[in-house]
């Protein structure tokens, strides 16, 4: 029944920023929304030709609901770590992590959580199987 993720929507008082983090990553504008009075309110961010960022401008943060996180399949984990402290973005140290993928994280203008994953021939991600982790909800 479900083929893909299409978008995740991204509540936001700041447009202009948050697409321009985006932008960064090398997710630009597909197509936008527009009021009546030919005010930018909002846009799709194209990741691929199937996945997106919606964006959807908002006057003051709302505290209903929950985004906890999502994460990008990159190449490089390494190259993304360095192009985000280039512009000043705080970022992690990449790692291993005990699904054998590498990771990196940050956070957007919005205060999102965002994973960077780079997988390898052993990330479970891929090959399937358990792994222990140290979590209690």
């Amino acid at each position: 029944m479900i083929t893909r993720l299409a978008h995740v929507c991204i509540e936001t008082c700041d447009l202009e920023a948050t697409e321009n983090f985006y932008g960064m990553l090398g997710i630009k504008r597909k197509f936008e929304f527009r009021n009546r009075q030919d005010e930018l309110i909002g846009m799709y961010l194209a990741i691929d030709a199937h996945n997106f960022i919606e964006l959807v401008k908002i006057l003051e943060p709302k505290e209903e609901g929950s985004l906890a996180h999502f994460a990008f399949e990159v190449e490089d984990v390494g190259q993304v770590c360095d192009e985000l402290r280039r512009r000043d973005i705080t970022v992690t140290e990449k790692k291993l992590g005990v699904d054998h993928t590498w990771m990196a994280t940050c956070h957007d203008p919005n205060g999102i959580f965002i994973e960077f994953h780079q997988y390898t021939e052993d990330s479970l991600q891929l090959r399937g199987g358990s792994c222990c982790i140290d979590y209690k909800p």
